[in-house]
C-alpha cells in the first residue's frame, strides 16, 4: 500500500523519453529494473504507483459494500411480512444486475468526471454501490439462523427492543462468515477495475495494474515485460486476497478447522 513511496519516478513520468532510455528490456538497466515503455514510463515506478490506487478501489468500496449489505441483509431477516420480502426481492434484483456494463456506461455517461481525474472514485462508488447483494443474502441467511437462537430467545423475554437485539446480538454474531466474503469481494473489485481500465474505460490520468496492461498489449510482441510484471502483480494481489479469505475461514469456524 506504501509502496508508491519508495518508487524511484513519479507516477505517469516521461522522464525517460527525453533521456533515450525507451523501450528497455528488464533487467538491463538497474535504473529501470523491470524496462521502460516506448513512452519513456518506468515500468517498475507505474506497478508502485499502482498498487494503492488499486487497493483503494478493492478496499473502499468492499467496505461501503459490506456495509450496506449488512444493514439491508438484517432488516430482510429480522422483519417478517411484506418489508422483509421487498427488502429481498431489492436485492435480488440488484443480484443480476450486469454491473461490469453499468460500469463502462458510467464512464462514457461521466466523461468529464474521467477527465478530470474522479474515474477512480466514480468506479469504486459504482463497484460499492452494486456490490452489496451477496453480502446482503449472507447476511439475511446467518439471520434467520441466529434469530431462533436461545440468547436471542433470552433478550426478548427481557424486554430488550427490536433494533437492540438486532444490532446489539444478532449482527455481531452473523461477522464471520461476512468478513470471509469480505476478503474475497475485495479480490473481486481490484478484477474488475483492472478489466475496465484494460478496455480502456478507466482514469488515463490515474496510474493503475489494468492501464498498465492496456499500454502494453499493443505491443506485446516486441515489449511483453510491460504487460508481464503488472499482470504478475494482478495474480499475486488477486492470490494474496484468496488466500487471506481461505485462512479468515479456517480461523473463524473451527468446523473448517483440518
Amino acid at each position: 500500500m506504501f509502496g508508491y513511496l519508495f518508487a524511484p519516478y513519479p507516477a505517469r513520468s516521461f522522464a525517460c523519453l527525453y533521456q533515450g532510455c525507451t523501450n528497455l528490456p528488464p533487467f538491463v538497466n538497474w535504473a529501470h529494473p523491470l524496462g521502460t515503455e516506448n513512452s519513456g514510463i518506468d515500468v517498475y515506478s507505474e506497478i508502485l504507483h499502482g498498487a494503492p490506487n488499486d487497493l483503494y478501489v478493492g478496499i473502499v468500496a468492499t467496505a461501503i459494500s459490506v456495509v450496506i449489505g449488512i444493514v439491508v441483509g438484517a432488516l430482510a431477516g429480522f422483519r417478517k411480512g411484506a418489508s422483509g420480502a421487498l427488502l429481498l426481492g431489492i436485492t435480488q434484483m440488484f443480484l443480476v444486475l450486469p454491473v461490469l456494463v453499468i460500469i463502462l456506461l458510467f464512464a462514457r455517461i461521466f466523461i468529464l468526471a474521467v477527465a478530470s481525474g474522479l474515474g477512480l472514485t466514480l468506479i469504486m462508488l459504482i463497484l460499492a454501490f452494486f456490490g452489496w447483494p451477496t453480502i446482503a443474502l449472507v447476511a439475511r441467511g446467518e439471520i434467520l439462523r441466529i434469530r431462533e437462537l436461545e440468547f436471542v430467545q433470552a433478550s426478548k423475554a427481557l424486554g430488550a427492543s427490536n433494533s437492540r437485539i438486532l444490532f446489539r446480538h444478532i449482527v455481531p454474531n452473523m461477522l464471520s462468515p461476512i468478513i470471509v466474503l469480505a476478503s474475497l469481494l475485495v479480490a473481486g473489485n481490484i478484477l474488475t477495475e483492472v478489466v475496465i481500465s484494460f478496455l480502456g474505460f478507466g482514469d488515463p490520468n490515474t496510474s493503475t495494474w489494468g492501464l498498465l496492461l492496456e499500454e502494453g498489449f499493443g505491443y506485446i510482441r516486441t515489449e511483453w515485460w510491460v504487460s508481464l510484471f503488472p499482470g504478475l502483480a494482478v495474480v499475486f494481489c488477486v492470490l494474496g486476497f484468496n488466500l487471506l479469505g481461505d485462512g479468515l475461514s479456517d480461523a473463524l469456524n473451527p468446523r473448517l478447522r483440518e
